[in-house]
């Protein structure tokens, strides 16, 4: 039986069911991937849309959790914002939200999304605690009928607030991807992002350096716009990967705009570099779980 999905009863949920139901749940995910950054404006949430679409053009299972609460836009950026949340009732009594779902006309594996955007109306603000704003992001892992995936991709807050710790506590995480521009700013705030998955014992930690040029729309030239090499530099003085820069691409915007992922523009910079920034990805987690060396991302040139 399926029904409109309910509204979200935080004040009654029981913590050590609901994590048990997370536990569960995360055990049919292959690989959990967060992505996160510690200063907001830096395109994480495309970032983490274009991993989630490359991943599934590449014949993969993905899941999302948009887990910024007070901002939520991935749903807009994947085409599924207008969807309707259906809800299923199970035998125990309790429902589980149906997730949206998007092919992309056939292009992709249907990307399973989840996000609080879905379950208020799009201007309507939401003004919680924190403790609030976790529990509703546990319940959006736990209380959802996310099945077997290979891939789940949290896409986190900006910053390194109670949310991210505590679902990182709850999740078994294999990764985290920290997006970050060139500029010195930029690199400040993203090394504490990358410390705290350090101290969160992330097994795999990588930087992404998102807007590292513009692709000038006349000449096809590229200019420099918030400085140059700035991600890689930050991964070699923490000790971690490298993945990849990603162009500023004025196609980005427009493909966000309209629900279609950069990456599948197969015929744009953004979107090879995205596809090569996923390979490096994919090999990496395979390598470690399979025992084997990977290559080391952040001593490439």
């Amino acid at each position: 039986m399926t029904i409109k999905a309910p509204t979200l009863n935080i004040g009654g949920l029981g913590a050590d069911p609901l994590t048990q139901r997370i536990n569960e749940k995360q055990e049919k995910w292959t690989y959990k991937i967060a992505v996160l950054s510690g200063k907001g404006g830096v395109g994480k949430s495309t970032v983490a849309v274009n991993i989630a679409a490359a991943l599934a053009k590449k014949g993969h299972f993905v899941g999302i959790l948009d887990a910024d609460i007070h901002g939520p836009n991935v749903a807009k950026m994947l085409g599924v914002d207008r969807a309707e949340v259906l809800a299923e009732k199970l035998e125990d009594g309790r429902f589980e939200m149906i997730p949206p779902m998007n092919d992309f006309l056939g292009q992709t594996t249907p990307i399973k999304v989840m996000s609080m955007g879905f379950l208020v109306p799009e201007d309507q603000p939401i003004i919680w605690r924190g403790s609030l704003v976790t529990k509703a992001i546990k319940q959006l892992l736990g209380d959802v009928k996310w099945g077997s995936l290979d891939f789940m991709i949290i896409d986190f807050p900006p910053g390194t607030g109670d949310e991210i710790l505590t679902v990182t506590q709850t999740l078994k995480l294999d990764a985290a991807v920290i997006v970050t521009t060139p500029q010195e700013v930029a690199l400040l705030d993203t090394g504490k992002a990358v410390n705290m998955m350090k101290k969160m014992e992330v097994p795999y930690i990588a930087v992404v350096e998102n807007m590292s040029y513009l692709i000038c729309p006349h000449c096809g030239g590229e200019i420099d716009i918030f400085g140059k090499g700035g991600g890689k530099k930050l991964a070699e003085k923490e000790g971690v990967d490298f993945l990849g820069g990603i162009p500023i691409d004025l196609k980005a915007r427009e493909a966000s705009d309209a629900g279609m992922p950069i990456v599948l523009y197969e015929d744009t910079v953004a979107a090879k570099a995205f596809m090569e920034i996923v390979d490096k990805l994919v090999e990496k987690l395979e390598a470690m779980r399979g025992g084997k060396e990977a290559p080391d991302e952040s001593k490439e040139e």
